[in-house]
């Protein structure tokens, strides 16, 4: 298949750069439809006389349909995609990425949906969705799966439907509450999973950065010691990675610590842990729930991030990432990763 694509590329590249289009086309149709064209062209950076040209042909090939409401994926149009997914990403080179990656950061597995998430919103739910694919593959016997807060987490939610598993699972906070917008914190996306996937579910009810005091004096509270064990014995941890002054503005972090951030050049953050370019630990702050060295215990651990501005985060965290960790990310994240400035550029990928 690989030399094939090869022997493509060189006497067919209008053919290549034409699939490809038109590729991008119908599924940015099917994740945004009902979608008209003025946005649909503003979302592919099309202009709408190039954009109109080819909805006309996938609307003749019968893979769209368009209606007043705007642009549809046909049944023929979702089977054609999901025919053609395994080819495109050996036509962009992402499978290639993927082990490359992989091999790099001595990683589980590294799965890369096409597309930047901080452009188009919908690559969000290819990151769930991809996410929810690795969780069921992972599930088995009795579960509790651990997770984050954030808005990928709340992404990774929304793809979820009953019939995950028929074994018993149990979904748990991984820390406590971080900052006002309660619709993205641990607590509110580890019920919302539950409820989607119709399991059952705990809460921590704590805040997620305390003083070792009243770390102490929490952890007395029976209901509060319990849900920490569950913590401690979940089976699976679904996590995001954050950029670090974002983190850290959303934790109220004081202007003292601001600034040793921004002098130790910190870029990402993950359980409480802030890491520079080169994956150094420059700071961490005292949380509640699950602690970064805990993650090597634990049989499945999958971390979820994407968007060209993660990149260098991703990269800072992969440094001290458990070797059973899966990442799932996204063509913006890694292309910031790889960008020639980067200290982990992987040569091989742009030859």
């Amino acid at each position: 298949m690989h030399e094939l694509i090869e022997i493509q590329k060189k006497l067919l590249p209008d053919l290549i750069a034409t699939l490809t289009k038109r590729y991008q086309i119908l599924r940015s149709i099917r994740f945004m439809e009902p979608v008209g064209r003025r946005s649909l062209a503003q979302n592919l950076g099309m202009t709408e006389r190039v954009l109109r040209s080819e909805v006309d042909f996938l609307k003749d090939q019968g893979l769209i349909e368009v209606k007043s409401a705007g642009m549809n994926t046909t049944v023929d149009g979702q089977t054609t995609l999901f025919q053609l997914e395994g080819m495109m990403r050996e036509f962009s080179g992402i499978n290639v990425m993927e082990e490359e990656i992989r091999q790099r950061f001595t990683l589980r597995k590294v799965v890369i949906v096409p597309g930047d998430s901080d452009e188009s919103p919908w690559v969000k739910e290819e990151l769930g969705r991809a996410t929810v694919l690795r969780m069921k593959e992972y599930l088995a016997g009795n579960n509790i799966i651990a997770v984050t807060g954030g808005t990928t987490m709340s992404a990774i939610a929304d793809q979820l439907t009953p019939g995950l598993t028929s074994d018993p699972l149990l979904f748990v906070p991984a820390r406590g509450g971080i900052g006002e917008d309660v619709r993205n914190q641990a607590n509110t996306i580890c019920a919302r999973m539950a409820e989607r996937a119709g399991v059952s579910h705990r809460v921590l009810y704590m805040p997620d950065q305390v003083s070792e005091e009243v770390y102490a004096s929490f952890v007395k509270e029976p209901s509060i010691n319990e849900v920490l064990s569950l913590i401690q014995h979940a089976n699976m941890v679904i996590h995001g990675i954050g950029d670090a002054f974002t983190m850290a503005k959303r934790r109220n972090t004081n202007e003292q610590d601001l600034e040793k951030l921004q002098e130790e050049k910190a870029v990402g953050e993950a359980f409480g842990y802030y890491f520079n370019e080169v994956g150094e630990v420059v700071h961490k702050v005292l949380t509640v729930g699950l602690q970064l060295d805990q993650l090597a215990t634990i049989p499945n651990v999958i971390a979820v991030a994407g968007g060209a501005s993660k990149g260098k985060a991703i990269a800072a965290y992969l440094q001290s990432a458990p070797p059973n960790t899966t990442l799932i990310t996204d063509e913006g994240a890694m292309n910031t990763l790889l960008k020639g400035n980067s200290p982990f550029e992987i040569n091989s990928l742009n030859d």
